[in-house]
């Protein structure tokens, strides 16, 4: 991952705005977002504005978050993809399985 990334926390809501790459150097903090986040947390926001890069283990890790939210789409979104990142979630049909802005 180049630069860093930023977890904010605002009411029931948690977002990860990710910096540069969304690859596997990522994975312990992604699951920080929903593994330490108290219950009444219902809404997780992964803000790809500033990604220019994802591989498969990034994937992964969106499925390990849907997974944690027992595959409730509606708690789940993935916003500010550019047409690179939006491409290779489409092509992996995540379009199908989250909420894609």
């Amino acid at each position: 991952m180049s630069g860093t990334d930023e977890m904010v926390v605002e009411g029931n809501t948690r977002t990860l705005h990710i910096d540069g790459k969304f690859d596997f150097k990522l994975h312990r903090r992604f699951r920080e977002l929903y593994e330490k986040a108290p219950p009444e947390v219902n809404t997780y926001v992964i803000d790809l504005s500033r990604t220019d890069y994802m591989d498969s283990s990034a994937l992964g890790m969106l499925l390990l978050l849907r997974e944690h939210v027992q595959d409730d789409r509606d708690r789940v979104q993935v916003i500010n993809c550019n047409p690179e990142i939006r491409k290779i979630l489409e092509i992996a049909n995540f379009d199908k399985l989250f909420d894609i802005s």
